[in-house]
């Protein structure tokens, strides 16, 4: 029994666009023309991530046309990971992508929120505790993790050549960041730089025991 088509639903396209856009403006700093850059990354990877999820399946004929695979065009069948997986005898890949992805995916909308609520509660000042403690930059540890999500639940090549793009810039955007607090509290966060990674947490040793200035 073949898998009906699964493409062609530009009113879910729609959707799932407008719903992540709501979550990045809410939850992502779009203040500067650096921010601004950053955040137009990251919005063009998911236009292009849903646009293949659900409407036009690019990376499958691409993939068909020059290698002569017969790929699925359902929404099981054609998860491109998960059909390694399962033609590599790890497993039932689609259930194994899917499992991983999604844990993945909610750590990184949680990095972003939680980071977001801290910021949003500092007034200004340096945010030192909770997640800060751990990492500098948890909200783009979450951009990363969400995309890394993605990345593992649908590959497409438009996000496989956007992704670095993405990663690239907010590191960019958070060396900028860091030189302005430097210049503002230059004592204060250059131990704190010292304390904390920039990232991603410590596997072992004690988070910064700073709390919010």
């Amino acid at each position: 029994m073949t898998e009906q088509y699964a493409y062609g639903n530009w009113g879910l396209v729609v959707t799932m666009v407008a719903v992540s856009l709501f979550f990045i403006f809410t939850f992502i700093p779009m203040r500067t023309r650096a921010d601004k850059r950053s955040g137009g990354a990251f919005i063009a990877f998911i236009a292009a991530l849903f646009t293949e999820m659900y409407g036009f399946p690019l990376t499958i004929y691409l993939l068909s046309h020059f290698f002569g695979l017969k790929l699925s065009l359902g929404h099981v069948s054609g998860h491109l990971l998960g059909d390694l997986i399962t033609n590599l005898g790890l497993g039932n890949g689609w259930f194994i992508v899917m499992l991983v992805s999604n844990v993945l995916l909610a750590a990184g909308i949680w990095l972003v929120t939680a980071g977001w609520e801290l910021v949003y509660r500092s007034e200004g000042e340096i945010v030192t505790r909770g997640l800060y403690a751990r990492v500098r930059h948890p909200q783009y540890t979450g951009i990363f993790v969400i995309t890394l999500a993605f990345m593992i639940q649908w590959p497409t090549v438009p996000t496989l050549i956007l992704w670095p793009f993405v990663i690239g810039m907010y590191y960019r955007l958070a060396r900028r960041e860091e030189e302005d607090m430097l210049k503002r509290f230059p004592e204060k966060y250059g131990e704190y730089m010292r304390q904390t990674p920039m990232f991603f947490p410590r596997l072992f040793g004690r988070a910064s025991q700073r709390s919010q200035a």
